[in-house]
């Protein structure tokens, strides 16, 4: 297997963690004769396979370190110790301008970056410049920063040898990311239908109760005006049962002001009317409210993820290829300001809440003082 793979690769997994597959010049226990023990030979190998290991970008390189060591046997030092055979890590420097060529002195405090990875054209050899990176580097640091040339290279001291692996790419570090997104924005473009049709019907039926209670006070309107001056009953019948109704009136909406605990106006009727309809709709429709807003939530985190990604490889992304158009872009974008006003009106109510208490606690501890003194 190890004479087809001339160089390692670093690959994306469908969690955070990053596949790493090296093919290992030599391994802890066989040399290219098939030996083992005291009688194996530090030589090249190619019917070893290749070696894969998991590593988490938060991950210092000084674990991947380890975990190579692990993997590779003692060498010897001048003295004629062993000792395990030390891991450097390089990657191409930052002194070049985007064709590869290296910059002038005047710009030498300016990295330059790609972010194309493996994908990016070969730099000429004559222009590379290696730079070795500290073990205490995360992982995912050294790959990002590793990307503006096509590959970083894994020295092994003692053996003398150096195992070359492809850098990812934008593309490649989202890519499970991204078909994640298309996924979950297609979840959000049927429910989005579902959800913006119930808001509808619920609207217009809340306006048709207004104009329906419009109607009724028409009536009540018309039926007084005829029992008053088309009738013999009069005004003398008419007066007292116009106080009444509207004394009942007014007590029913007292009545609804305390069991609502809002302003009592158009706009609280309205939205209360509008959120009952909207609830009977959505159960209706199979709808449910609370999964609409976690996957809202949960796909506005993995957009920001992948726009922190983007930045971080100095690459433009269009969103909107991932979320199959500017529909549901629209909508993540109205949800996330829905969940910020929310969130914005509770924490002003909190701060009231905590203002008064603490004016309470100062009365109390002054009536307290005051109290005392007089005692």
């Amino acid at each position: 297997m190890n004479k087809t793979m001339t160089k390692g690769k670093l690959l994306t997994t469908p969690t955070r963690l990053l596949k790493l597959i090296l093919p290992l010049p030599v391994d802890a226990t066989h040399d290219e004769q098939g030996n083992k023990g005291e009688f194996r030979a530090l030589a090249q190998n190619q019917d070893i396979q290749p070696l894969a290991l998991l590593v988490h970008p938060q991950q210092p390189l000084s674990y991947l370190e380890r975990l190579i060591q692990a993997e590779l046997p003692s060498v010897h030092d001048r003295d004629g110790h062993e000792k395990m055979p030390s891991i450097h890590f390089l990657a191409e420097g930052s002194e070049r301008d985007e064709e590869g060529e290296k910059k002038d002195k005047t710009d030498s405090n300016i990295a330059s970056y790609s972010g194309l990875g493996h994908e990016g054209e070969d730099t000429p050899a004559e222009h590379q410049d290696w730079v070795r990176w500290s073990s205490s580097t995360e992982i995912g640091d050294f790959i990002r920063d590793a990307a503006r040339g096509r590959e970083f290279v894994i020295r092994v001291d003692g053996i003398n040898t150096e195992m070359r692996v492809d850098v990812p790419s934008f593309n490649d570090r989202t890519h499970y990311m991204r078909l994640r997104l298309r996924r979950m924005s297609r979840n959000i473009e049927d429910l989005s239908k579902i959800k913006q049709d119930c808001d509808m019907l619920a609207h217009r039926g809340a306006h048709r109760l207004a104009q329906a209670g419009f109607a009724a006070l028409s009536g009540w309107w018309a039926t007084v005006y005829y029992v008053t001056f088309h009738t013999d009953a009069g005004w003398d019948l008419v007066e007292p049962v116009t106080y009444l109704a509207g004394l009942t009136t007014i007590m029913g909406g007292y009545l609804w002001f305390l069991f609502i605990s809002r302003d009592l106006s158009y706009q609280a009727a309205l939205k209360i009317t509008v959120s009952r309809r909207q609830n009977i709709l959505y159960q209706a429709r199979g709808f449910e409210p609370q999964k609409w807003e976690a996957l809202v939530h949960d796909t506005n985190a993995l957009r920001r993820e992948i726009r922190i990604v983007a930045e971080e490889y100095d690459v433009d992304w269009d969103e909107t290829k991932d979320l199959g158009g500017e529909e549901v872009k629209e909508v993540l974008e109205k949800e996330n300001d829905k969940r910020k006003r929310r969130k914005s009106v509770s924490g002003r109510d909190a701060a009231e809440a905590d203002s008064k208490a603490k004016a309470q606690r100062n009365s109390e501890s002054k009536d307290n003082k005051t109290q005392a003194v007089k005692e």
